[in-house]
């Protein structure tokens, strides 16, 4: 370690009682009134201290005014450096700035917005290959782009009516046209990965609900099949009282909701009446003798009594 590196830890005796000096200087740079108690210093190097006050304006709480002195070597006079307001430790500070393409988040976009994509997006991979270039009228194609930036027509190759809009008979693009799969871009393997990724997150085997579910999606009556290679795994529900209704959901997905988990029981239906006509039951039309609660004959015990 030098001697400079040394001695430039002491804070310099006429630096650091130069506080008036440093205060000073923090008044004429601020407002009237912001500028509070001597807080500390700190030496900066040789001959060179940083005097820190504290900052009383509304809005930069923690944050102090830096003055900094200094004096050459020999010299009796202390002069200024600079004068800064500076963050302090718990000073409140504004959040470190991130891109508009890292902040947004699914749910963000709303009517009208319009969210591009970058041409090097890796969930996106040309939608067809081959020596074919994208037609003249396509977005992707480089005439078209050119027309675009073009501020006068005679530079063009032709009007824009005149362009050929229909890929050559017998082509990759005419037969992709024809297929309905003429797209200049798909969805890559990283793109088909992540999207299954976050289905499955929302809705897949290991969420609460299809861990309680009688049976899974694959086996029930509402799950509407989707096309392409996630239809292997994947499906969208059409249930209109499941929790995933219009969602895509995973086949290993489930809830209360399974068409043949729980079929709803018939009401119970009474016996119908069985009428014998081969046998006559006897009405009598006086009671019996024997019937009653009371006997018919009669002790004298009770008839002492008054009881017939």
């Amino acid at each position: 370690m030098s001697a400079a590196t040394t001695r430039s830890r002491t804070p310099d005796r006429l630096c650091a009682e130069a506080v008036d000096l440093a205060r000073a200087a923090a008044e004429e740079a601020a407002a009237p009134g912001v500028v509070g108690e001597h807080v500390g210093l700190l030496s900066e190097g040789d001959r060179v201290v940083t005097h820190y006050f504290e900052c009383k304006e509304l809005g930069y709480r923690g944050w102090r005014w830096a003055a900094t002195v200094a004096r050459a070597s020999r010299a009796k006079i202390v002069t200024l450096d600079e004068v800064v307001l500076l963050p302090g430790p718990d000073a409140v500070l504004a959040p470190e700035w991130v891109p508009w393409s890292e902040r947004l988040r699914p749910g963000d976009m709303g009517p009208g917005d319009l969210l591009p994509t970058d041409a090097e997006d890796l969930r996106l991979e040309p939608g067809y290959s081959g020596e074919d270039e994208p037609t003249p009228n396509a977005p992707v194609s480089h005439e078209m782009a050119e027309l675009v930036e073009a501020e006068d027509a005679e530079v063009t190759a032709a009007a824009p009516t005149d362009l050929p809009t229909v890929p050559a008979r017998g082509s990759i693009s005419a037969v992709a046209e024809e297929l309905g799969l003429r797209r200049a871009r798909v969805l890559s393997r990283y793109g088909l990965h992540t999207a299954a990724d976050r289905w499955e997150e929302s809705f897949g085997a290991k969420t609460p609900m299809a861990q309680a579910a009688p049976a899974t999606c694959v086996s029930c009556g509402f799950l509407s099949p989707i096309g392409g290679s996630l239809g292997q795994a994947f499906g969208v529900c059409a249930n209109e009282f499941s929790p995933a209704d219009g969602r895509v959901v995973s086949l290993a997905y489930g809830c209360g909701g399974h068409s043949e988990a729980a079929v709803m029981p018939k009401p119970p239906q009474p016996p119908a009446p069985v009428i014998d006509e081969t046998r006559v039951d006897p009405f009598p039309l006086r009671p019996a003798a024997d019937s009653g609660s009371v006997p018919a004959v009669t002790d004298e015990a009770t008839a002492e009594l008054g009881h017939a």
